[in-house]
């Protein structure tokens, strides 16, 4: 179709908001952890993975928003969701509905979108040449 043949060169910007909504989502997964903010109900004890996943999420959130070091960055997030939904959610039940993991999985497969991707529009790697 036409509409849709004639959207295709806005496919850097589309990509750029993915990796910029995506990555502000994920900075507010590491916060909590962190800083307890925005506010839990269930705050996280820190220590161990939980700190390691807290300043991944946090610091690679950043990096990701900001465009920096994208592939390297994603990649590494999307090895933290895998170990993290295997880890965490999939003892619990294999459905990812019932287990919590829909999250987990999302962001994992749209990390490893971005290791192959690049980072798209709005990126300071695209100052730098990368």
């Amino acid at each position: 179709m036409k509409l849709f043949d004639s959207l295709a060169k806005y496919q850097p910007q589309a990509l750029g908001v993915l990796r910029i909504v995506t990555a502000l989502q994920f900075i507010e997964h590491g916060s909590q952890k962190l800083f307890n903010f925005p506010v839990s109900a269930q705050p996280h004890a820190l220590g161990g993975l939980s700190l390691a996943a807290g300043i991944l999420e946090f610091a690679g959130g950043i990096l990701l928003a900001l465009g920096l070091l994208t592939r390297p960055v994603a990649f590494l997030l999307a090895g933290e969701m895998a170990i993290a939904y295997f880890m965490a959610h999939m003892p619990r039940d294999f459905f990812p509905v019932n287990n919590s993991g829909d999250a987990a999985i999302s962001f994992c497969f749209i990390f490893l979108y971005l290791v192959f991707a690049g980072a798209g529009a709005f990126a300071l790697d695209n100052r730098r040449g990368a």
